[in-house]
C-alpha cells in the first residue's frame, strides 16, 4: 500500500482515485471545491482542509489541475511542496506547457523532490475505466519506481525527458481537435446531401475513418450531447500551446491553426464550458440554411 496524495479531484481526478482507492492504497484527498474532494468520502478517500495538509507523509502527490499556473500555485504558492516529505514523487497529470513542467521539476529537485510530468489521455471514460494513456516525462529511475502505482489507472510510457509528456500530450491533443473537427465537418456534409448523421457514422465504423474520436465524440454528435467530458477551454488552452511551441521550433501547422481559430470562435460565443465534440455547434452556426431545423 503507498501513501498517496491527490490534488484536483474533478471530472479526470475523482474517477482516477477511486481506481487507486481500489488498488488498495490509502489517498488524501484536496480539491479547491471542497465538495467534490468530499464526495469521495463515501469511496475511502481522507478528506484534507487544504494542500499542505493533504501531502503531510505522502510517499507520492498527484496533481490533476486546469493549467500550469494552477499547479504551480497549489504546489509552491500554498506552501505544498515545502510541505512533502523528502523524497517524495510528484506525479503531475495536469495538460500544462512543456516549459513550465520542466521549470517545475527543476524547482521541485532543488526542494529534495522528484518529480514526472504526466499527463493523460482518454477522457472520462478512460479514467473511469482505467484504460488511460499515461505519457510519463522525468528520469528513467524515477519512472520505473512508480510504474506499478499506475497500472489501475492505464498504461504508462516513458516518452523522454523532464518535459516530454506534456510534449506528446499537446501533440495529442492536435491530433484530437482536428479530428473532432473533420468528423463534426463530416456530420454536416452527410446531412446535407440527404443522408442520416447516425447511419453514416455506423455505416464507416470499422472502416479506415474509425477512430475513439468517431465512437465518442462521433456519437455526441448524432445525439446533440454536449455535456462536459473535455472542456472547450481547456481544448483551447492545448492547442494555444501547440501554437507556442510550434512557433518556438519554426513549424507551420495549418491544420491545428484552421481548428485552433475555429475553437478561439467557439469558446468567445460563450461555449468554453461546453464538451469539445461541441464543436459542430459552432460550424453549424457558420453554415446556417433555412431548411436545417434548429439545434441550439
Amino acid at each position: 500500500m503507498t501513501h498517496i496524495a491527490f490534488l484536483g479531484t474533478g471530472l479526470m481526478g475523482a474517477p482516477m482515485v477511486r481506481r487507486l482507492l481500489a488498488a488498495g492504497h490509502a489517498v488524501t484527498v484536496w480539491n479547491r471545491a471542497s465538495d467534490k474532494a468530499q464526495a469521495l468520502a463515501a469511496d475511502g478517500a481522507m478528506v484534507a482542509a487544504d494542500p499542505a495538509q493533504a501531502v503531510a507523509g505522502a510517499q507520492v502527490v498527484f496533481t490533476m489541475l486546469s493549467d500550469g499556473p494552477a499547479v504551480a500555485h497549489v504546489l509552491f504558492d500554498l506552501g505544498t511542496a515545502a510541505a512533502m516529505a523528502p523524497g517524495a514523487v510528484v506525479i503531475d497529470t495536469s495538460s500544462i506547457a512543456p516549459h513550465l513542467a520542466r521549470d517545475h521539476a527543476q524547482r521541485l529537485e532543488g526542494m529534495g523532490l522528484a518529480h514526472v510530468d504526466c499527463p493523460v489521455s482518454g477522457g472520462v471514460a478512460g479514467a473511469v475505466a482505467g484504460t488511460l494513456a499515461l505519457m510519463a516525462g522525468g528520469d528513467a529511475d524515477v519512472i520505473d519506481r512508480i510504474a506499478p502505482l499506475m497500472t489501475p489507472l492505464g498504461r504508462l510510457t516513458h516518452v523522454g525527458p523532464s518535459g516530454a509528456g506534456q510534449v506528446c500530450k499537446l501533440a495529442n491533443q492536435q491530433i484530437v481537435a482536428v479530428t473532432i473537427g473533420a468528423v463534426a465537418e463530416a456530420m454536416m456534409l452527410v446531412e446535407a446531401g440527404g443522408a442520416d448523421r447516425a447511419k453514416f457514422r455506423d455505416a464507416i465504423r470499422g472502416g479506415f475513418a474509425e477512430s475513439r474520436i468517431l465512437e465518442l465524440h462521433g456519437g455526441r454528435m448524432v445525439t446533440r450531447d454536449f455535456a462536459p467530458g473535455g472542456l472547450s477551454r481547456l481544448q483551447l488552452k492545448d492547442l494555444d500551446a501547440v501554437a507556442e511551441l510550434a512557433d518556438a521550433n519554426g513549424l507551420t501547422l495549418p491544420l491545428t491553426t484552421s481548428v485552433r481559430a475555429s475553437f478561439t470562435d467557439f469558446v468567445a460565443a460563450g461555449h468554453g464550458e461546453a464538451d469539445h465534440s461541441g464543436l459542430l455547434m459552432h460550424l453549424e452556426a457558420i453554415n446556417p440554411s433555412s431548411d436545417r431545423r434548429d439545434r441550439t
